[in-house]
């Protein structure tokens, strides 16, 4: 006979199973998104995070045209963000695991939306450095968040999103940017209100995503900066670390100096040309996270180092050939398209390299630490590049120069971690 008491246990087992897939709600219970869709919702954010912090590119020269600043201005602009952001990851990365990952998305999103508010209102540099900080602290907060939150869900299609989200968001917005600044009327306001619609929208799918944390004591203490790792991730990250500084030091070169590179190569002035150069380089990016989804982690590490050697050889031999024509032009983006593929294995490998040997409740936190690194490989060199080009020698040698440290920082990982081979994991090894 089935007694009340064993009624009830049944009920509790079944619950858990019930919120997971969240594709009906019980009576009384809050109506949950499923599994895939909830993947989709969370990854749309990391585009549009993405986007978000890339849809300034192209107006970099609107904005110096109508303000009259220089390129250290732009880099510094550029450089703002980046430190924004690590801020927002060291002191929110982990509280997601505390207090769940649907409030700490929430709270990004109005941060994004504020940032908005503040770039389509933007009259001097200020304003427009002030929205990138505002614009980096709601990234910052929301990223460990967003990506243990898919990973939460299905570590398999998670992983992958995470690897292919966020150049096919930093590719979209800048090209996007782009179009929307050269095509459609207010150029400098236009971008921003259309962003806020979407983040509006996801904001309603977020407030429908099931929550996969179980709020825990120990939110605030989490806030004080540390870079405790689990002991199995140790290793691991000090492979990784080397190689998401090398190729998030290339992004940060194509998203501060990209433009100005483009404008002198084609001799326009056009902010679509302006935004194009970091899209070839994101949108390869994004596809290699697919082309090499299914292959070992080593291999897409090598690989992807490998790649973005020769694809950075390549667009240094087009910017210096002096020929200025169609072949630098097709040189430059050729060697763009094969960097970017390189970007996108370095920064897919490094995630699949340290991501499987982690619990669910560090997720968060260790995920943040590797946005850190890959923020500061893309903030200190652009900023230092910005420089060079005022007090230097000038864009093209600058270029050369900046193209060559790259080159130098893929070469030093890549021998990191073809000497590491045989300290990593086996079940690392092997995925």
């Amino acid at each position: 006979m089935t007694t009340a008491a064993t009624v009830q246990q049944q009920k509790q087992a079944a619950t858990p199973r019930t919120a997971r897939a969240g594709t009906r709600a019980e009576p009384g219970r809050r109506r949950t998104l499923g599994p895939t869709a909830s993947l989709v919702v969370i990854a749309s954010l990391l585009v549009t995070f993405l986007a978000a912090s890339s849809a300034p590119t192209p107006l970099y020269a609107v904005y110096q045209q109508e303000w009259g600043f220089s390129p250290i201005t732009t880099t510094v602009v550029f450089g703002v963000y980046a430190v924004a952001v690590l801020a927002a990851l060291l002191v929110f990365g982990k509280v997601s695991d505390h207090i769940g990952r649907r409030p700490v998305l929430l709270a990004g999103l109005a941060g994004q939306i504020a940032a908005m508010a503040v770039f389509s209102t933007a009259g001097s540099v200020t304003a427009l450095m002030a929205a990138r900080v505002v614009q980096g602290i709601a990234t910052g907060a929301a990223f460990g968040a967003m990506g243990a939150g898919l990973l939460d869900v299905d570590r398999n299609r998670g992983a992958v999103a995470n690897s292919f989200a966020p150049p096919l968001g930093t590719a979209s917005g800048a090209l996007a940017s782009g179009i929307v600044v050269q095509y459609l009327p207010a150029p400098t306001h236009l971008v921003y209100l259309l962003l806020v619609g979407v983040f509006v929208l996801q904001a309603v799918g977020v407030a429908l995503l099931p929550e996969t944390v179980s709020r825990k004591p120990g939110a605030l203490a989490s806030m004080a900066p540390e870079f405790r790792l689990p002991r199995a991730a140790r290793r691991p990250i000090a492979i990784a670390a080397p190689v998401l500084f090398a190729v998030w030091a290339l992004a940060g070169f194509y998203g501060s100096l990209g433009p100005a590179i483009t404008r002198s190569l084609v001799h326009s002035n056009s902010v679509v040309y302006g935004g194009l150069s970091l899209f070839v380089l994101a949108g390869a990016a994004a596809l290699s996270a697919l082309v090499l989804r299914n292959a070992p982690t080593r291999t897409v590490m090598t690989s992807g180092i490998a790649t973005l050697v020769a694809g950075v050889a390549l667009t240094l031999l087009a910017i210096g050939s002096g020929s200025g024509g169609t072949l630098s032009d097709i040189g430059f983006f050729a060697g763009s398209a094969i960097a970017g593929f390189g970007f996108g294995s370095g920064f897919q490998g490094g995630i699949r390299l340290v991501v499987p040997l982690v619990e669910p409740h560090e997720r968060a936190g260790v995920l943040s630490l590797l946005y850190v690194v890959s923020y500061l490989g893309m903030g200190v060199p652009s900023v230092i590049g910005g420089v060079l080009v005022v007090h230097g020698g000038g864009l093209l040698d600058t270029v050369r120069e900046y193209g060559a440290a790259v080159i130098v920082l893929a070469a030093a990982a890549l021998a990191g971690l073809l000497l590491s081979g045989r300290k990593v994991p086996q079940a690392v090894r092997e995925s």
